[in-house]
């Protein structure tokens, strides 16, 4: 089984690298990050067989959020995009889910009850250790 991976599009936080992927990388999902719209696009075509994205909403305004994921959903009809509000004040109706920014740990248990826990995940080929 592969380990999920997901694309987070978010702006860069000043302080080095975000609550929201530190909790997804120690629950042990592979993150891919994109510091804008355009790379977030671009970096979908890299990497299409991603197992969703995740876009911080505060990178654009309402109008271009819901463009930007339409079109993700337009290239990619089964892909995962959550957003995430910093408001909640909006819904994406082409987004699967709208979660707040401001709950990492809410984002890591939607993962998990999608995805299951990578934590349990056995490399393949796994030897054992024998007490």
């Amino acid at each position: 089984m592969v380990r999920p991976i997901f694309l987070i599009a978010e702006i860069e936080p000043p302080e080095g690298l975000s609550a929201r992927k530190l909790v997804l990388e120690t629950g042990k999902f592979n993150v891919i990050t994109a510091y804008s719209l355009e790379e977030a696009l671009d970096t979908l075509v890299v990497f299409p067989k991603v197992h969703g994205v995740i876009l911080h909403t505060s990178m654009c305004h309402d109008m271009e959020c819901s463009d930007v994921i339409a079109e993700i959903k337009n290239k990619f009809p089964d892909m995962l995009v959550i957003a995430l509000s910093p408001t909640m004040s909006h819904t994406y109706k082409a987004a699967d889910e709208t979660i707040s920014s401001h709950e990492p740990q809410e984002l890591l248990n939607l993962l998990r009850s999608r995805f299951g826990d990578p934590r349990n995940l056995q490399p393949k080929g796994a030897v054992k250790r024998r007490a």
